[in-house]
């Protein structure tokens, strides 16, 4: 399971008899979760408007940058195309894989100072998460493009006779060049039509060269054949060949055009294989700041909210339970009749009833300060 729920509830006499209390009742008896406490410092708390409108603020915030670390570790995946099982170890937190990362949690002194105010440090957040997501979308942007245009280009040298380019299939000496009157064509005749070519293509129109046809190249379908006639005759040869189930191929020897072309595939190449070190170094950074960052908007809500449920002075303590995936319905109710005292109105709001026509603003309410905090961050499973 790769889902936490991340709690806090009042202290009692103490702290950790509000922790032990809650290890009781889901752990010691019935192994309902994997628990954790989540350190969070003393933060500032500020007055009780501000706390109000931060709350707000910081729920959209926690929003937003849950989308940036899913932008990047999406991307992150599209990247590495071909190594799809590498994914998961390129996405870490601080060196060490998300699950541990969030069981350990320790505020990060050094980038968000908690001498700051709580706004001040949400701002902090949201400048740099802002930030990654420009860079993102510049970054993204420049390498799809190069991406899509080394694609275009293999794409060309690759499928049927009927479309595919034809540089690297035909050579100089296989066309009459510079001549006034005569031209190759090339033409792709189905393999099963191919005694039929060798039967009529000198009689297609009044003048086609005898015996000037050759097979060049064949794929699984289709055979490409030159064939050379007078110039005067290219309407009247495509008319009758198109009859026939013979396709003209419109393609004329150009040397600088094919070695242009060739030279064009082996720079974006060169230059795709460039981006892409810096590239994946880029996005293993940044996502995991805006993982961390993440996190640290999580320990946030959790203070904000347990501060404004709970009063002051400040004495909560916030957990982090790995629920056991079969016990999920069995956790919840087992937090709600510890809990259950801590809020009225949360009674008839339990998890386990469904009241039509109340949507809570898709946040499930608790009697207990309750977030979600998700590491499976892909939409599809490695």
């Amino acid at each position: 399971m790769t889902e936490f729920w991340l709690i806090s509830a009042p202290g009692e006499k103490t702290c950790q008899q509000t922790w032990d209390k809650m290890m009781v009742a889901t752990t010691r008896t019935n192994n309902l979760s994997t628990n954790n406490k989540f350190n969070i410092p003393d933060l500032k708390v500020g007055t009780l408007d501000v706390l109000v409108g931060l709350s707000d603020e910081l729920a959209k915030l926690d929003t937003f940058v849950e989308s940036v670390v899913k932008k990047v570790a999406q991307y992150m995946a599209d990247v590495l195309e071909d190594s799809r099982d590498k994914v998961q170890e390129n996405l870490l937190a601080n060196g060490v894989d998300l699950v541990t990362y969030v069981t350990r949690f320790q505020w990060d002194m050094a980038k968000y100072p908690i001498k700051q105010s709580l706004k001040n440090i949400s701002e902090i957040i949201s400048k740099q998460v802002t930030q990654i997501d420009n860079d993102l979308k510049a970054r993204a942007s420049a390498y799809n493009n190069l991406k899509g245009n080394l694609q275009n280009l293999e794409r060309k040298n690759a499928g049927s006779l009927l479309t595919r380019s034809l540089a690297d299939i035909v050579k100089k000496e296989d066309f009459v060049l510079d001549s006034e009157y005569l031209i190759t064509m090339l033409v792709v005749v189905p393999k099963t039509n191919y005694a039929d070519w060798q039967k009529t293509y000198e009689t297609l129109s009044d003048m086609v060269v005898p015996r000037s046809t050759n097979l060049l190249f064949e794929d699984n379908d289709s055979g490409l054949f030159s064939v050379t006639l007078f110039r005067k005759a290219i309407d009247d040869f495509k008319h009758k060949a198109r009859e026939n189930k013979f396709t003209v191929r419109d393609f004329q020897y150009n040397e600088e055009e094919m070695k242009a072309d060739k030279e064009e595939m082996t720079r974006l190449s060169t230059d795709k294989k460039k981006q892409f070190g810096p590239l994946v170094r880029w996005l293993k950074v940044n996502f995991s700041e805006a993982f961390i960052a993440w996190i640290h908007i999580k320990a946030l809500r959790v203070f904000v909210e347990s501060v404004l449920r709970y009063g002051l002075p400040v004495n909560f303590q916030a957990m982090l339970l790995q629920p056991n995936k079969k016990n999920m319905k069995k956790l919840r109710e087992v937090l709600y009749d510890l809990y259950k005292h801590l809020d009225s109105s949360a009674a008839i709001i339990d998890a386990s009833m469904d009241i039509p026509g109340l949507n809570l603003s898709q946040q499930e309410y608790y009697p207990y300060v309750y977030y979600k905090i998700d590491c499976n961050l892909l939409d599809f499973k490695v």
